[in-house]
């Protein structure tokens, strides 16, 4: 898939999938329900059979495999793109990451409108946004910014922006409403108790917002 092919499918509910041996059902979950975007996201290192068997899914459906963090990895791997936060090779020189790897789809982590605008945004694909609402998911996650920071921060991009943290299908409508154009979710999905369902539900009011 190419850079431009992927970045199409930039849009929409995001699942981002903690590596474990429930990885594969959750992401299966995902993409079955219409989700054009899987992150396999390994903290404590990455499973390399997992990851190269959620590419393989995530493909089959047509959908984008970002992974989390190690963006050599990620291309090593052949995934679609990386994910990069603060404190990880590549984020705070994207454009080196993309010189490496011109292909690939390259996403960073921001908090405030000043973080976004000292980021080089000529060598990334999107913005995620977040916290957005208090979340227990990502221990580094930092004070909620809300739906005001959320529409602060698109309104200083033209880049899709992901919002991530504490989202639910009931706050789909507002995050949506406030500029993200993805919305990405981690407990909805892997703490439910049917994961397919949660997913169906997810996407079925990301699609309700827009009419």
């Amino acid at each position: 898939m190419t850079r431009i092919e992927a970045r199409a499918l930039l849009h929409g509910p995001y699942a981002i999938v903690n590596d474990g041996p429930g990885a594969l059902a959750i992401a299966e979950a995902a993409l079955a329900a219409g989700m054009n975007i899987v992150q396999y996201r390994a903290k404590e290192g990455i499973d390399p059979k997992r990851l190269r068997e959620s590419i393989g899914l995530a493909h089959a459906h047509h959908a984008l495999l970002i992974c989390n963090d190690d963006w050599r990895a990620a291309q090593e791997a052949g995934c679609d793109g990386v994910h990069l936060g603060p404190g990880d090779d590549g984020f705070a020189d994207p454009a080196r990451v993309r010189a490496a790897w011109p292909e690939a789809v390259i996403g960073l982590s921001v908090g405030s409108s000043d973080e976004l605008r000292g980021c080089d945004s000529a060598a990334v694909d999107y913005f995620g946004v977040g916290a957005i609402f208090a979340t227990t998911s990502k221990a580094d996650a930092g004070a909620p910014i809300g739906l005001d920071g959320l529409c602060a921060i698109a309104n200083e991009t033209t880049l899709p922006i992901c919002a991530i943290g504490g989202i639910t299908p009931e706050r789909l409508a507002s995050v949506r409403a406030s500029g993200a154009t993805m919305a990405a979710t981690i407990a909805a999905l892997a703490e439910a108790a049917d994961p397919v369902e949660a997913a169906h539900r997810f996407v079925v009011a990301w699609d309700a917002a827009a009419r």
